[in-house]
C-alpha cells in the first residue's frame, strides 16, 4: 500500500466523522445550552426552535439560562413561587408556556414582558394565585388558562381579565375564593355583575372621609383643650394676684379726692 493510499484510508473516515459531528451540532442542541434539570430537543419543522421540558424537576425558580430559540417551555409540576418581571424577555420565539401546578401567588405588571408578539398559549392553572396586576395580561394575545387558583375578586382582577384577548373563556373558569363583595365568595367570577373598581373607589373615598373626620376631631379637641387650659391658667394667675397683700399708703401721699370732699 502506497503512502497516498494509507493517507486516504485514514483521512476519509476522519472527514466523515467530522461531518457527522458538525451535522449533530447543527441539528441537535448542545447539552451545555440546556438548563440543569431540563431536557431540550428540536421542535418540529413548522416551529423551528427548541422544546424545553423542565417538568417534575423540583424547580423553585424559573431557570435563568433558557435557550433563546425556545418555542415550547414546560415548567409545570414544580415549586416555582414567583414570576419575576422580564423573566422571559429573551425568548422572542416562545409560543407556548406551561406554568401549571406550581406555587405562584401573584403576578406583576412585567411578568410576561417581551412575549406580546409570539406567545400563543399560557397555562397558569393549578397555582396559588390570589391577585394580579391590572396590566399583567394587557398586551398578550395568547389564550390564557387561569382556572383552579384561589382568586380574590377585586378591581385589579376585573381589569386584568377585561384586558385579555380571550378574556371571556378565562373569566368563565375563575371562581372567587374571596371577594370585595361578600355574597360573591365561592361563586364564578362572571356572576359578579358589579363594577368592582367603582366599589373600590367608594371604599377609598369612605376611608379618606373617615380619616379626614378623625383628623378634624383631633384638631377640634386640641383647640378646646388649649382654650380651657389657658382659661384655667388665667384664673389661677388672677387668684394669685388677689392673694397678694395690698401696698401700704405713705404719709406724704395726698388723700383721695372723695375723702377731701
Amino acid at each position: 500500500m502506497t503512502p497516498l493510499d494509507l493517507w486516504l484510508s485514514r483521512s476519509i473516515p476522519m472527514c466523515l466523522l467530522l461531518h457527522s459531528l458538525v451535522l449533530m451540532a447543527i441539528c441537535f442542541p448542545s447539552a451545555s445550552m440546556c438548563p440543569k434539570g431540563c431536557a431540550c430537543q428540536q421542535a418540529d419543522y413548522s416551529l423551528h426552535g427548541l422544546n424545553v421540558t423542565c417538568s417534575l424537576s423540583r424547580l423553585r425558580e424559573i431557570p435563568p439560562d433558557l435557550p433563546p430559540d425556545t418555542v415550547l417551555l414546560q415548567l409545570d409540576h414544580n415549586h416555582i413561587q414567583a414570576v419575576p418581571d422580564r423573566a422571559f424577555q429573551g425568548l422572542r420565539m416562545l409560543r407556548r408556556l406551561n406554568l401549571s401546578h406550581n406555587a405562584v401567588e401573584t403576578l406583576g405588571e412585567g411578568a410576561f414582558l417581551g412575549l406580546e408578539a409570539s406567545l400563543e398559549e399560557l397555562d397558569l392553572s393549578h397555582n396559588r394565585i390570589t391577585s394580579v396586576h391590572k396590566d399583567a395580561f394587557a398586551r398578550l394575545k395568547a389564550r390564557v388558562h387561569v382556572d383552579d387558583n384561589p382568586w380574590h375578586c377585586d378591581c385589579a382582577l376585573q381589569q386584568a381579565l377585561g384586558g385579555m384577548a380571550h378574556n371571556h373563556e378565562a373569566a368563565a373558569r375563575v371562581h372567587c375564593r374571596s371577594s370585595e363583595l361578600r355574597d360573591q365568595e365561592g361563586r364564578p367570577f362572571l356572576a359578579v355583575d358589579a363594577d368592582l373598581c367603582i366599589l373600590a373607589r367608594r371604599t377609598t373615598d369612605y376611608a379618606m372621609l373617615v380619616t379626614m373626620f378623625g383628623w378634624f376631631a383631633m384638631v377640634i379637641s386640641y383647640v378646646v383643650y388649649y382654650v380651657r387650659q389657658n382659661q384655667e391658667d388665667a384664673r389661677r394667675h388672677l387668684e394669685y394676684l388677689k392673694s397678694l397683700p395690698s401696698k401700704p399708703k405713705k404719709p406724704d401721699e395726698p388723700e383721695d379726692i372723695s375723702t377731701v370732699v
